[in-house]
């Protein structure tokens, strides 16, 4: 069971690529500290300099105090130089003090706008997106930039100035001295452009192939059960080591690059610097240059050989750093469907679940139910030419009624129910809920409306507390009163009371730690618990043994007579707890009418109650995977 390279963003060619036009785009979450980047820079630009005093110091004590023999006055030169050192380290620090904090506050900001943008990106970014690369993007590149901005951008100016202020000293000492070292330059940054185009290719491969072997590593742990459970230990190992392999080539290749580029930048400055050395002591010899200037002036190349080595490791980091943005910014680029500025205002729209809110909602004037009007939807991948998985769905719940959706394997029932809270937007037609069209509702006032339970439970790290009261509103009323309601509709209190510390006790990822029909049964109860509005359920008993769900449903019974909800069934005991029930075949629903009704009159409906219907009559690609279920497990493990 090989694991494929998950599919992600085709970065840009090289050519089309400007790493200074990446990093700009980080000014808005820079501007906020830019005084004190602007601080820092300041001083590390003032510390590096006052180390170019130094050499001008050794030339007056070689041209002075030494030719003159005056003890003392070396020994006030010794004294300068400890001083200037001293304070060049202080600055130094004071330049780290400066950035540590603010840079700390800018990678949590850049931090939190990411997963609050990936919080409010539609259902359909997150299937095409392997959860790995996004891991990546949120931990190892923004790592990237935080050290960025730390360190290269800030050395960038820093060496820039002091090369630039020591070839001047360089060149006010000896001018034919400094041509020569300054011979080096334009060799210099043709090969830094070359190496920055083709590392930047490098660097962007190495990071994607990263958030491949993220994905790998996830998508092992969490499916830790069925790798034991088929004996595909050494094909997922076998997988992962050709991934890593991927990515140690190719950070190979960069250290060869780095090399390559390193050497060059250290040997032409020292080469320079050796013939500058020959052709100063012939100088001297000649006693056309004095001892104390060719001291200084050795002295001024010898202090800016770390300025000149260090643009190539500069240079390398600014690449990955302008890659990590690019990565940062595939994803923030990715619009968000708007929300309508009215819906989002108003009061009632605004206003959560509440307790009785369903029963309220009933009793309005003018209450309507869930109506769907010519809804279509084709998924975005779908390929050219193929039929929408749903195709002019015309259907009406009541106020207060129960509906009962059932379908072959592949007929678009979870398709159908996604729609309503907007996982997914309809590509044609309109859903609406008390009147109110959904596309008019913001995100947060139609959530706060509708209420979901999947046939795949997702339980998160946190307390069987914390899990279940995700679905009640802030002003659901008492949060304890209403967990012990949900929990006993959903036959859940027996065993969340045998748990170790009761519904404070931590369910571990994805609810590992619980069996199928247990995070099942605290699925349902995160659905129920807000006393919504409007009710989605999506197969919710699937997992459940034949006792526990003939508990679950007479217990449901209570919540149904006092909301609409439609539900996706594919058993006779579940479709018997709703008023009605609507066939959907093909993408249409072909039949509505009670369970007696479509038993009298729809061959494939009686197909379907009596097992013998599994496939949709069509043969789509069928977006949504299988529907039924994938076996029984006990209430309680």
């Amino acid at each position: 069971m090989d694991a494929p390279a998950a599919p992600r963003p085709t970065p840009r060619p090289a050519a089309e690529r400007s790493a200074v036009r990446s990093l700009l785009r980080l000014w808005p979450y820079v501007r906020p500290v830019r005084a004190r980047l602007c601080a820092a820079a300041f001083v590390a630009v003032v510390a590096s300099c006052l180390g170019l005093v130094i050499p001008l110091v050794l030339k007056w004590i070689v041209d002075g105090p030494v030719t003159d023999r005056d003890t003392g006055g070396v020994w006030l030169g010794g004294v300068l130089l400890l001083v200037i050192g001293l304070v060049e380290a202080l600055l130094f620090g004071l330049r780290r003090w400066l950035v540590a904090r603010p840079l700390a506050g800018v990678e949590a900001a850049m931090r939190a706008a990411l997963y609050g943008h990936l919080q409010r990106l539609p259902v359909s970014f997150h299937e095409r997106w392997p959860s790995g690369q996004l891991l990546s993007r949120a931990t190892t590149d923004l790592h990237l930039l935080r050290m960025f901005f730390a360190f290269p951008l800030t050395f960038l100016v820093v060496n820039g100035t002091t090369i630039l202020v020591g070839c001047v000293i360089l060149l006010a000492q000896e001018w034919t001295l400094g041509l020569v070292l300054l011979a080096p330059v334009l060799p210099l940054v043709l090969l830094c452009a070359l190496f920055e185009m083709r590392y930047a290719v490098a660097s962007r491969r190495a990071q994607d192939q990263l958030g491949d072997l993220t994905t790998v590593i996830e998508e092992a742990v969490l499916g830790i059960r069925v790798i034991k459970g088929f004996g595909r230990h050494r094909s997922q190992a076998r997988a992962f080591r050709e991934l890593a392999d991927r990515v140690r080539h190719t950070e190979l290749y960069k250290a060869r690059l780095l090399a390559a580029i390193w050497a060059v930048i250290l040997t032409l400055p020292e080469l320079a610097i050796g013939a500058a050395l020959v052709l100063g002591t012939v100088q001297v010899a000649d006693g056309e240059l004095s001892a104390g200037t060719l001291v200084a002036f050795l002295s001024t190349a010898l202090a800016l050989r770390w300025p000149v080595e260090a643009m190539g490791f500069l240079l390398a980091m600014s690449n990955e750093a302008a890659t990590a943005a690019d990565r940062f910014f595939d994803v923030m680029d990715e619009p968000i469907p708007p929300d309508a500025p009215d819906a989002r205002d108003a009061p009632d729209a605004l206003s959560g679940p509440s307790p009785g809110g369903a029963a309220a909602a009933a009793g309005r004037a003018g209450a309507d139910g869930l109506r769907f009007e010519r809804v279509t939807f084709r998924y975005p991948d779908a390929p050219p030419g193929a039929r929408p998985a749903l195709d002019g769905i015309d259907l009406h719940i009541r106020s207060g009624e129960t509906m009962a959706l059932v379908g072959a394997t592949g007929s678009g029932k979870t398709t159908l129910t996604a729609l309503v809270p907007r996982l997914h937007e309809p590509s044609g037609g309109r859903i609406l809920l008390d009147g109110a069209d959904t596309a008019a509702l913001s995100r947060a006032a139609l959530r706060a409306r509708v209420a979901v339970a999947f046939e795949e439970p997702t339980l998160f790290s946190a307390t069987v507390r914390e899990n279940v009261l995700m679905g009640a509103g802030e002003d659901g009323g008492d949060p304890g009163a209403g967990l012990e309601r949900a929990l006993r509709v959903a036959q859940a209190a027996d065993f969340v009371a045998a748990l170790p510390h009761g519904a404070d006790t931590q369910v571990g990822e994805q609810g590992l730690s619980l069996s199928g029909g247990q995070r099942q049964r605290l699925a349902l109860a995160r659905a129920v618990v807000g006393r919504p509005r409007f009710l989605v359920l999506d197969d919710p008993l699937s997992a459940l043994d034949v006792h526990t769900e003939a508990a679950v449903e007479a217990a449901l019974r209570e919540v149904l007579a006092t909301t609409t909800a439609l539900v996706v069934a594919h058993r006779p005991s579940t479709v018997l707890l709703a008023d009605r029930v609507a066939l959907l075949s093909g993408g249409r629903i072909t039949a509505v009418g009670t369970h007696q009704e479509l038993l009298a009159s729809s061959p494939e409906y009686v197909a379907l109650m009596s097992g013998a219907g599994t496939e949709d009559p069509r043969d789509p690609q069928d977006p949504e995977g299988p529907e039924g279920p994938e076996g029984k497990e006990d209430g309680a493990r």
